[in-house]
């Protein structure tokens, strides 16, 4: 393939290889290199298991703590990320933002152990609308959201089990990945991985 025809499938948003971001090698105190904070305060800490993206801010209930990956679109996505709640009042655990626009628009798949659900939404113009509502085993520690997308159908995974499944059409086009929590939930985060989805049966 030439270097024209990847900057092409680039440009529409096309998966061509997996791509990870895990945080062993950023300095503690500071955002992951590549990452952009869009709301909460958002920084590597060293923990015993090693290093992990962390949001730490305690905000009011009705705020998103977003950070994005520069130079990450993608449209069609197999997006994963380990999420460790660590605290909060109003809300706890977090979750996948995909296709993004930016701070204010994207899709979100979240992990609320408070709630014992998991939950799928769009984001537009920073207003949240339920597509879909399961409720979950709870369990201490990390546990794994994944998202599958292909044009307008979202599955969505918590720790390989699949209980969301919506479709929808809001945001057909390529956008960012990143991670999110709301209010005052701190939350831990590690590897974040993007991949091509596989192809689906009857595709």
């Amino acid at each position: 393939m030439t270097r024209t025809s990847l900057a092409v499938l680039s440009i529409l948003g096309l998966v061509l290889e997996g791509r990870s971001w895990n945080f062993e090698t950023d300095p503690p105190g500071t955002i992951a290199r590549g990452f952009v904070g869009v709301e909460g305060r958002w920084e590597v800490v060293e923990t015993p298991a090693g290093r992990v993206l962390a949001q730490q801010a305690s905000n009011p209930d009705k705020t998103f703590n977003v950070a994005l990956v520069d130079g990450a679109e993608a449209q069609d996505v197999d997006l994963s990320v380990r999420v460790k709640p660590v605290a909060g009042v109003e809300d706890q655990g977090g979750g996948l933002v995909w296709r993004a626009r930016d701070g204010r628009n994207y899709y979100i798949a979240r992990y609320n152990p408070l709630e014992a659900n998991f939950r799928v939404y769009k984001v537009v113009d920073g207003v949240r609308t339920l597509f879909q509502d399961a409720a979950v085993p709870q369990r201490a520690g990390w546990r794994t959201v994944r998202v599958v997308m292909v044009g307008d159908h979202a599955e969505c995974f918590l720790d390989d089990t699949k209980w969301l499944d919506v479709h929808d059409g809001t945001f057909p086009g390529p956008g960012r990945v990143g991670v999110w929590s709301k209010a005052d939930a701190r939350s831990h985060f590690d590897d974040l991985r993007l991949d091509p989805p596989a192809p689906r049966s009857g595709r």
